[in-house]
């Protein structure tokens, strides 16, 4: 593995910085298990209803507020502190869902779904205090001549960490009973969140920023929420597009678990298929978004996600396609969810006003990743069902609304997305949070704090970059 990084020999410039790579890779390992579809299929397994497992996939996206409050600490504290704090707690809630899978080989008990939900929420409390710091820290450290090659290599060892991490699941799942597999599962994600947390501890720290006034924050963010303006335009329509797709995956693999009753190695596999369509349209993207601008990918992403929708009513509908149909589904969501993505990374910068860009992105992401992140609690209530014989099951009418009201939803965005004006000549540089990429459902979340990382040296990286 060590080869894979970079070294003094293969890139002197980048080498210094391997530890922040490293963080990455590590760190893959851990939220594909911990906040991802083994967490899910642990809640499901456990007994948990549909409400149960929408709460516990919301978490991630209701703390991050949070996010923006935690920014207040950067000040008194700096960022390494605040990262190493973070992610450092964060890691003792592992030791949870272990214990659980220990006792569950046992035989289950009805308070293990509330412990595993409340481990998954101080999970994702202490991920947010740290996640306040990361990208301005990371900006703040990294010269400029080398930001654009440590995210690209961020995201191809993040990629190669999380789909490895996938396929390691379901392997585990295939050979081994489900409770078992998971203990090796939440072992290998403390594993990798422990290795994350000492590659964070080589970083070197950079200079305190200035302190965040929360209340002259306050007094803002209301009126930039409701003063006609093009991103609040925006910023609406992103939060509607959040509240349709965000319930997909938990609720797809959720339904294929309990009610249509595959194993927990195939809907892994399905995962895999996911990712390797987040991976593939980044890949595409990125050589044309400079071209054709934001828009066109944002309304390919609604296009993909009425197909998507459709196939899943066909599905529930006439039981047509089998593993064939969930395949394709799969690659289509994560085909769907890095077009909105790395759409959004490119549009947003270019509708803010430059002086005050930290504050209006970390609204955006904080109300897109918040709000989006209601409706998996909100459909889960009424997915919610019980089967025959008394167990936890997916109300398959209520799912089939769902998904027409996701392709209504769409059609209706894809209109008013039209209508946004963009410029594409002459943009500024595009938004950076490097592996977020490869989560699209979460990337915004990762953009909301109130410190921006330092302009120097943007726009002699993006000349360097165009000329590559």
């Amino acid at each position: 593995m060590a080869s894979l990084f970079p070294t003094a020999k293969s890139d002197p410039e980048l080498a210094p910085f391997r530890p922040a790579l490293e963080f990455g890779f590590f760190n893959a390992l851990t939220w594909q298990i911990a906040i991802g579809t083994p967490m899910v299929l642990f809640a499901g397994q456990l007994g948990a209803s549909a409400f149960e497992v929408g709460l516990a996939y919301s978490f991630v996206f209701l703390l991050t507020p949070l996010q923006i409050a935690a920014t207040t600490l950067l000040p008194h504290f700096g960022f390494k502190r605040v990262a190493l704090g973070g992610w450092s707690v964060r890691s003792l809630f592992l030791v949870i869902p272990i214990g659980l899978a220990i006792m569950a080989t046992r035989g289950t008990a009805a308070w293990m779904v509330p412990v595993l939900i409340g481990s998954v929420f101080f999970f994702c409390l202490f991920r947010s205090i740290g996640a306040a710091a990361m990208t301005t820290w990371f900006m703040g450290f990294l010269p400029a001549g080398v930001r654009g090659r440590y995210f690209a290599h961020d995201q191809f060892f993040s990629g190669i960490a999380g789909v490895g991490t996938l396929i390691t699941c379901a392997s585990l799942f295939f050979f081994l009973p489900i409770y078992p597999a998971l203990l090796i599962q939440y072992v290998i994600a403390l594993i990798g969140s422990t290795l994350a947390y000492y590659s964070l501890r080589q970083l070197p720290d950079i200079e305190k920023p200035p302190r965040v006034s929360l209340i002259a924050v306050l007094r803002s963010t209301g009126r930039h929420l409701t003063a006609p303006s093009v991103f609040r335009s925006y910023l609406w329509l992103a939060v509607w597009y959040a509240a349709i797709t965000t319930s997909i995956p938990p609720f797809a693999a959720y339904f294929l678990k309990v009610t249509a009753g595959l194993s927990a190695a195939q809907i892994m596999l399905f995962e895999v298929l996911r990712y390797f369509g987040v991976i593939l349209g980044a890949w595409l993207i990125a050589r044309r978004i400079d071209v054709t601008g934001a828009r066109p990918f944002f309304l390919l992403s609604l296009v993909l996600v009425v197909i998507v929708a459709l196939a899943w009513l066909i599905f529930l509908r006439f039981g047509w396609g089998g593993t064939p149909m969930m395949l394709f589904i799969y690659f289509g969501v994560g085909l769907a969810a890095v077009c909105w993505a790395v759409a959004n990374l490119n549009f947003l910068p270019k509708i803010v006003p430059a002086g005050d860009r930290a504050l209006f992105v970390a609204l955006h992401g904080a109300a897109t990743a918040c709000l989006g992140g209601c409706s998996p609690i909100l459909w889960g209530t009424f997915l919610k069902s019980t089967s025959p014989t008394g167990e936890p099951d997916v109300d398959v009418t209520v799912f089939q609304i769902f998904f027409v009201f996701v392709i209504v939803s769409a059609c209706v965005l894809s209109a008013l997305l039209a209508r946004l004006p963009e410029d594409t000549k002459g943009s500024p540089h595009p938004l950076v949070i490097g592996n977020a990429i490869l989560r699209p459902f979460r990337a915004a979340s990762y953009l909301a704090n109130l410190i921006d990382w330092p302009m120097e040296g943007r726009g002699a990286e993006r000349k360097r970059e165009e000329e590559r």
